[in-house]
């Protein structure tokens, strides 16, 4: 790892002050992401607007620091973002893991850039991409359904 000091503090900083680990009360798509290996488990809510757009998420769950902060490192990505844009970050992420990015595509990614050299710890690799996994499977079903997954309800 290039900077294991910066690796540290970015993955601590989301593990401890997690910016999106919190309940989104209007969120339209949820999903629970599991890694059974571990025991890793977030729930993961997003809002899409009508234009395919993210324009809230959150998750909740628990987990290593490694999963924690990856998915804080995602949200912090794909909110704001056309769902597009958001699978399009989740493939450069999953093809970071194995190994196979350029340097631009790298420095998309921004802090999740951070994991790059987990595939080196092949037991964490779940953890790193439990929410991307989330995420990508959120959006599959936006695309197939077009409608909230089943729990979420509305008051």
């Amino acid at each position: 790892m290039a900077n294991n000091t910066f690796y540290n503090e970015v993955l601590t900083y989301h593990n401890m002050n997690p910016i999106h680990k919190h309940d989104i009360d209007d969120a339209n798509f949820e999903l629970e992401g599991v890694n059974p290996s571990c025991g890793d488990d977030i729930i993961l809510k997003l809002k899409i607007d009508e234009q395919g757009k993210i324009v809230n998420g959150g998750y909740t769950g628990d987990g290593c620091a490694i999963s924690q902060a990856s998915a804080d490192m995602m949200l912090d990505l794909v909110i704001g973002k056309p769902k597009e844009e958001a699978i399009r970050l989740a493939d450069i992420f999953f093809r970071m893991i194995k190994g196979n990015i350029t340097d631009e595509e790298l420095d998309e990614l921004d802090e999740a850039s951070i994991l790059q050299d987990i595939s080196h710890m092949p037991a964490r690799v779940k953890c790193a991409v439990l929410g991307w996994h989330t995420l990508e499977n959120i959006i599959k079903d936006a695309d197939e359904n077009g409608i909230p997954k089943i729990g979420i309800e509305k008051k």
